[in-house]
């Protein structure tokens, strides 16, 4: 792996765990704990914007990406499908823990 792609992955980490916090502070009546909220987001994030990217069709190469750096990690595929991403699993899991619970 290049430090472009670990770039890639850390930004669709940081964007899940946004989404997951957003959702899990949304759905208070789940009884989520920080650590479920953060693992929730960060997997979601990644599987959201390689989800994303697939279908947005990743296979072309930017000007961006070739160039590497921070410009490629910050595009819209992993910044809203790491977002997307968090949110949906970390809500999912919500769902279940509360279903769960009753």
């Amino acid at each position: 792996m290049d430090s472009n792609t670990i770039i890639q992955i850390v930004v669709q980490v940081i964007a899940g765990i946004i989404g997951g916090q957003a959702v899990g502070a949304a759905l208070k009546q789940a009884a989520m704990g920080q650590l479920t909220k953060i693992l929730g987001g960060a997997i979601g994030g990644v599987g959201g914007a390689a989800i994303l990217g697939s279908l947005l069709g990743g296979g072309g190469v930017d000007a961006a990406a070739a160039s590497g750096g921070i410009g490629s990690a910050l595009d819209l595929k992993n910044l809203l499908g790491g977002v997307g991403g968090g949110a949906i699993l970390t809500g999912i899991i919500g769902a279940v823990m509360n279903a769960m619970k009753k």
